[in-house]
């Protein structure tokens, strides 16, 4: 998927660059939108969400209530065979994987810490562009109902998120010159995880 939030996407262009919500009408709020990666039916409604519908963290009314989180769901259930499942969001720098909601280990951690730190050995080959990496909750912060936890829970065992560049002097403003080596770097680190997962099947 090339962008999974159109609307919101196109709103971040034409009115406020910082957007990062949905844009659909919440009932009794003036303000807009749910954080479509605290939307998931996983620890939703946490304390690493909002119920403020004004919070750029609102995780909405309900489970899947938004039409971009919902689509998702429905694909990856109908599909019933993926094995890898990649966020790629901004920035930061880092590779993440399941848990953001729980600070005990997931199940298949040490491969995924593995795995995730030879995904990141080859990303800074190209330009030496530094990553850390761990589980969402123990490198960046506690967050709910997010999308790698849920795909995680439905089997998918390869579930990460990428923070791509930078790590906070541009921050979601990253110069346009940037764009192609940051697409560089990160094939390569998608790379590994794609023939990882083609070399262990499960």
């Amino acid at each position: 998927m090339i962008v999974a939030n159109p609307d919101g996407y196109a709103y971040s262009h034409s009115n406020d660059r910082m957007w990062r919500k949905t844009r659909k009408p919440n009932p009794g709020s003036s303000c807009v939108g749910v954080d479509p990666n605290r939307n998931w039916d996983i620890s939703f409604g946490g304390s690493g969400a909002s119920s403020n519908p004004c919070s750029q963290t609102y995780h909405g009314p309900s489970p899947h209530s938004e039409a971009e989180v919902k689509a998702i769901v429905d694909f990856v259930l109908s599909h019933g065979n993926l094995k890898t499942f990649v966020s790629i969001h901004s920035y930061s720098q880092m590779l993440l994987y399941p848990y953001g909601y729980n600070s005990t280990p997931a199940p298949d951690q040490a491969e995924l810490h593995e795995l995730a730190g030879k995904s990141i050995a080859a990303l800074e080959s190209l330009y030496n562009t530094a990553y850390t990496y761990g589980s969402v909750i123990t490198t960046i912060y506690r967050a709910d109902g997010i999308t790698i936890d849920w795909t995680y829970a439905q089997g998918i065992k390869y579930s990460y998120t990428f923070e791509l560049r930078d790590d906070g002097y541009y921050g979601f403003l990253l110069p346009a010159n940037q764009i192609v080596p940051t697409a560089e770097e990160t094939w390569l680190a998608l790379m590994v995880i794609m023939e990882h997962t083609k070399n262990n099947p499960y």
